[in-house]
């Protein structure tokens, strides 16, 4: 948890796997510890052609039901499932927008938000902006993308920078701007 925290937790991302990964990874979360997801993160990279979108949109109904058999990953037919019908709808978002990340950071403009909480009590589940990205990756047919799940996935490749003040991580190269 330490060395995610440190070197990948809130590191500005625009790289499209990645992106796709940690969406994915976010709501398989969903009801568990981030914990019980990172010790399974490489049978998901194994799952999933390691988070490749036009592979994992192509997995068959028979490749996820032996996923269901994986211990490796999260054996829960709707998170399994909406892993491939997710890389469908990130397919779509890249054909419309060139690239999931123009997509995503154009929500705010390109530039990550720094927020300065001082305690994680100061830490919100949700925001306005998650609630509007939330509804709009809805109406593209994506699941497991609540408004507390988009939080997350914002948080966890930078375009939201909550780490607190004083943290080592908040590196000065991350103002607010």
């Amino acid at each position: 948890m330490g060395a995610y925290h440190d070197k990948e937790w809130g590191v500005p991302s625009r790289d499209e796997r990645h992106l796709f990964e940690m969406l994915s990874l976010e709501g398989a979360q969903a009801g568990l510890s981030w914990a019980t997801i990172l010790n399974r993160r490489d049978g998901y990279r194994r799952a999933f052609s390691n988070f490749d979108p036009a592979k994992a949109a192509a997995l068959t109904d028979r490749r996820l039901e032996r996923l269901l058999e994986d211990p490796g990953i999260i054996r829960n037919r709707l998170k399994v499932y909406s892993t491939r019908s997710n890389a469908k709808a990130f397919l779509e978002v890249q054909k419309e927008f060139g690239s999931f990340a123009s997509y995503i950071w154009g929500w705010v403009d390109g530039k990550p938000i720094v927020n300065r909480p001082r305690t994680l009590a100061d830490l919100p589940a949700t925001t306005e902006l998650s609630d509007r990205i939330s509804k709009d990756l809805k109406r593209r047919n994506f699941t497991f993308v609540g408004s507390t799940i988009v939080y997350a996935f914002l948080q966890s490749v930078g375009i939201v920078d909550d780490h607190l003040v004083g943290c080592p991580a908040k590196t000065p190269t991350r103002k607010a701007g």
